[in-house]
């Protein structure tokens, strides 16, 4: 397992981070405070408070997908 904070703190990262990880055959979550939810979700990330560095869990021992994400890294 791979753990990141990202930023993606406008609506076109949104869309830029979200077709980059659903490309991804890699389990990935999103995690802020208590909440837990699929990364690939375009409707679960507009539910978290953006202004703020999320973490990225990457279940993945692949180095492409942070390698495709090192934009939205923090």
């Amino acid at each position: 397992m791979t753990t990141v904070q990202i930023l993606i703190d406008t609506v076109e990262k949104v869309k830029e981070f979200s077709s980059v990880i659903s490309k991804s055959e890699a389990e990935c979550e999103l995690v802020e405070g208590p909440h837990i939810l699929d990364a690939k979700s375009i409707m679960g990330i507009f539910s978290l408070d953006l202004s703020k560095p999320i973490e990225l869990r990457i279940y993945s021992d692949s180095p492409e997908l942070p390698e495709a994400l090192k934009k939205f890294i923090v």
